[in-house]
């Protein structure tokens, strides 16, 4: 076969063997891996740019004679139905058979599971055709939400329903740090549908798992559920951060991390627990008792040397504020012993690395470069004055 001469040929080419496959689901499947490829380059608004290439794929393959351009036709019409041009795809009666069942789908269970902690979620909805020998098997569409980046990280589709769910009810029973429960089926849709907006503007995916390639497909299925008809799980609001700080400072933890005593560090003290509210009010939900190992990592690794500028006491004091903090939240959110403990260790691995990072200043943002290099020229940040003073003085060392 010659070069193909346009994105779209090269689609039909790729496309060529649609029709000898033994299913629907088969056929749905690699429809969603080639629009995937469209998904994963798009620079912004993803969908977007999935539904604009498929109205511009349907006009451009309308006159086609490859033997596999109005199945696939028929494929993409029925994954992108919103796409320009969709709802004029006939159903070719030449195709094979089993295209009558294309997108012929019903929803027959809605779960959702996850960690104690709160960091991510797993929404997993289970299919079934109309007619499962031409539609073909039940299967299982999983999305995991990520609420500390607040995403979609990964979206799958499996043609093994049961066993899917099998596996993750088993092992939500054996291991006491995760969840599992049923759900309602419009609040999933709700939620899942706000993450996949704020995913599909991303401008770098994340690098594992098939979300490009499965995403299609996913939100063709998610389409077929009823929209939200309750509110959102109700989550208690916490208690105001004045109150929260003075009931850590009175509590066991922060009396063992040495932090209650006269001889403490109060400047410093009080710097290190304005960091850790002001980072948890960046994170979905803003709650800084939903902390954990990753919330650990991301405020110790990440988030602490991007935005703040820490002198050599606040550093000495923030470890110790980390591990009280650890103990003081997992407990006030009644996780389980062994969340406790995991968080605990996890801290302790995190410290050195902490340290490493202050010392070195490699992950400083430019800005929090900057201000550290006032201070330690003796420039006091507030002081606009100074700072245009300093600006001036350094002129030809800036702009070298």
């Amino acid at each position: 076969m010659p070069a193909p001469h346009s994105v779209y040929e090269a689609v039909l080419h790729a496309a060529r063997d649609v029709i000898k496959l033994d299913c629907a689901l088969d056929a749905e499947m690699l429809g969603t891996a080639l629009l995937g490829s469209v998904y994963s380059v798009a620079p912004d608004d993803r969908a977007t740019a999935v539904r604009d290439f498929v109205g511009d794929f349907l006009t451009a393959t309308g006159g086609s004679t490859e033997p596999a351009a109005a199945t696939i036709r028929e494929v993409f019409a029925t994954l992108v139905p919103d796409a320009p041009g969709a709802d004029r795809v006939g159903h070719d009666e030449h195709g094979p058979s089993w295209t009558g069942q294309l997108g012929r789908v019903r929803p027959t269970g809605f779960h959702a599971y996850g960690d104690v902690y709160g960091d991510q979620t797993s929404y997993l909805v289970t299919y079934a055709y109309e007619d499962s020998a031409a539609g073909g098997p039940d299967h299982a569409v999983v999305i995991l939400v990520d609420h500390n980046i607040g995403i979609v990280k990964d979206v799958f589709v499996s043609s093994a329903a049961d066993q899917v769910l099998a596996q993750v009810r088993t092992v939500c029973e054996q291991d006491e740090l995760t969840w599992f429960r049923d759900e309602d089926p419009g609040r999933l849709r709700d939620e899942v549908d706000t993450h996949l907006r704020i995913t599909d503007e991303l401008g770098d995916l994340p690098a594992d798992g098939s979300l490009a390639t499965d995403r299609a497909l996913a939100a063709a299925r998610l389409a077929l559920l009823p929209a939200a008809t309750t509110p959102p799980l109700d989550e208690p609001a916490g208690p105001p951060a004045a109150e929260l700080l003075r009931d850590f400072l009175a509590s066991p933890e922060a009396a063992r991390a040495g932090l209650a005593g006269p001889e403490t560090d109060q400047p410093s003290l009080q710097f290190c627990l304005g960091l850790l509210f002001d980072h948890a009010a960046t994170l979905p939900g803003a709650d800084p008792l939903r902390w954990s190992p990753a919330v650990a990592g991301l405020f110790l690794l990440d988030w602490v040397h991007r935005r703040a500028v820490l002198d050599i006491d606040d550093a000495a004091m923030l470890p110790q504020v980390v591990r009280a903090w650890s103990a003081y939240a997992t407990w006030r959110r009644g996780l389980p012993a062994a969340a406790i403990a995991e968080t605990a260790a996890e801290v302790e691995k995190l410290v050195p690395e902490f340290v490493r990072l202050y010392s070195t200043g490699e992950r400083r943002s430019p800005a929090t470069a900057a201000v550290a290099q006032l201070i330690a020229e003796g420039v006091d940040p507030n002081d606009s004055e100074a700072i245009d003073a300093w600006l001036q003085a350094n002129s030809d060392r800036l702009g070298e």
